[in-house]
């Protein structure tokens, strides 16, 4: 069945219904990922300039037969519990689709697990663990860093497990992607980290619905249960009592931190010995007034889906709140990767009087009062003492993600008697709604965060700055 003929593409989907550079083969671990920042900004904000809009053309029909065996999940799911091997495969590693351009000190593996969703309930998510070649040279056994990918879109062709074996997906129009997160994680294993990297609830799999996207409780499952399955997996050089640090950035950056906070009753036999978040998206009621206009607007179409799926039951409520427009906005949104994306909404407006925007109510008042101002809260970090360090990276001057969410998430952590450490990077204000405040700073800081992590897992004392950030900011 392609991906068109899915019954998820045939109903409403809220409502559901670059320049590359060539890699060298490395065996010490180089601060490769600063190498494609500029090409990733680049490319993106050259694609967002041309003000392209596609119309309500057919889905994207790039050729994804090839996954359709792996990720159906089996229906009955077999009897288990959450983290639970379903299956593995093989799979090559590229970073991009000749596979010419370099090659991987990892090999990979391709994973199915059981995990549970923003209900509880079980449910299959897939994900890709990698296997270094080079020996872990810290302490103690080699450790797992259970990788939360930043947002990729919301199609199926779009999940990251599926672009380690592409580099590079296209299909049509600018349904474009890539793995621009694929050097942190080369670099990652050739310093001798394990990695297993989740798709997210809902990512990827071949099913009816979708994502859960943003969703904090399906997203810190998704994540711990990726980590228990990587250590399930048969012939790899973990201990199962090994050391796990999680790692993620914007919507990765929430699973990150969720994970870290749900850990203590949901995966109590975890050794974690920290988390770094990377401008984790941590209070989505702070992000309307943000992302009206921005670059990054389409993400809007991520979350409102991402409701949706994870409660079906708000599908008629938000319905009720699009003007046509909008509704061929979130709609889209369930089909497409980034690029395409940036490329169809970027710099447009939620909201006009004449109703020519997306909602034919105010966002403010949609997004400030109940249920939907509940919905949006109930994803927040904060509300639980996270079971480790924890180390939080952010920009002041971030017009996607606000540095309120960052600072007021330390301050929370901290008054929780928790160990947390706020990074601010002071990179100042540039083109604001192009949001190089939130894209450059991750590749600009990364190396300080795998230093974190490197710390971590040898047991190295940490620096907590809890007395500068008890003070949250107002909401």
């Amino acid at each position: 069945m392609s991906k068109a003929a899915h019954p998820r593409r045939c109903r409403m989907q809220i409502l559901r219904s670059t320049p590359w550079r060539r890699r060298f083969r490395s065996r010490t671990g180089t601060t490769a990922y600063k190498r494609v920042v500029t090409g990733l900004l680049v490319v993106v904000c050259a694609i967002a300039a041309t003000g392209l809009t596609v119309g309500v053309a057919s889905p994207a029909r790039a050729d994804e037969t090839k996954y359709l065996a792996f990720y159906t999940p089996p229906d009955p799911l077999p009897a288990g519990k959450p983290g639970d091997l379903i299956r593995s495969e093989p799979a090559r590693l590229v970073y991009e689709p000749s596979g010419q351009l370099g090659s991987w000190v990892a090999t990979g593996t391709r994973i199915m697990y059981r995990s549970t969703d923003a209900k509880g309930n079980p449910v299959a998510a897939t994900g890709m663990y990698l296997e270094p070649d080079n020996p872990w040279p810290g302490k103690g056994p080699r450790p797992l860093i259970a990788y939360a990918p930043g947002p990729y879109g919301i199609g199926e062709q779009c999940a990251p497990s599926r672009l380690m074996d592409q580099g590079i997906h296209f299909s049509q129009g600018f349904d474009l992607t890539f793995n621009y997160e694929e050097t942190f994680l080369a670099t990652m294993v050739a310093r001798g980290f394990a990695i297993v990297i989740a798709d997210g609830i809902g990512m990827g799999t071949h099913i009816p619905g979708g994502p859960q996207f943003m969703n904090r409780m399906a997203a810190g499952t998704g994540l711990l249960d990726a980590a228990r399955a990587a250590m399930q997996l048969p012939g790899t050089s973990l201990d199962p009592h090994g050391p796990v640090a999680f790692w993620g950035w914007l919507s990765g950056g929430q699973a990150a931190g969720s994970a870290l906070e749900l850990a203590s009753t949901y995966a109590p036999e975890l050794n974690i010995v920290g988390a770094a978040l990377n401008t984790p998206l941590a209070n989505l009621s702070l992000m309307p007034p943000f992302l009206d206009g921005n670059l990054l607007v389409g993400a809007l179409g991520y979350v409102l889906n991402g409701i949706v799926n994870s409660y079906p039951e708000t599908q008629n409520l938000l319905l009720g709140t699009l003007t046509p427009r909008g509704t061929h906005f979130v709609q889209w949104s369930s089909n497409i990767c980034l690029v395409q994306s940036v490329a169809d909404f970027g710099f447009r407006h939620l909201y006009f009087p004449d109703n020519t925007g997306y909602f034919n109510v105010d966002p403010a008042t949609l997004f400030g009062t109940d249920p939907v101002k509940s919905l949006l809260a109930a994803q927040n970090l904060g509300t639980l003492k996270p079971v480790a360090p924890a180390y939080i990276s952010a920009n002041r001057y971030d017009t996607f993600n606000p540095y309120q969410a960052s600072q007021n998430l330390a301050s929370d952590w901290c008054a929780k008697g928790a160990d947390a450490q706020l990074w601010t990077n002071e990179e100042p204000p540039f083109l604001n709604k192009a949001s190089i405040n939130t894209l450059l700073p991750y590749f600009v800081d990364g190396e300080r965060s795998m230093q974190w992590v490197a710390d971590r897992f040898n047991g190295l004392p940490t620096t907590p700055n809890c007395g500068e950030v008890l003070a949250p900011q107002p909401s």
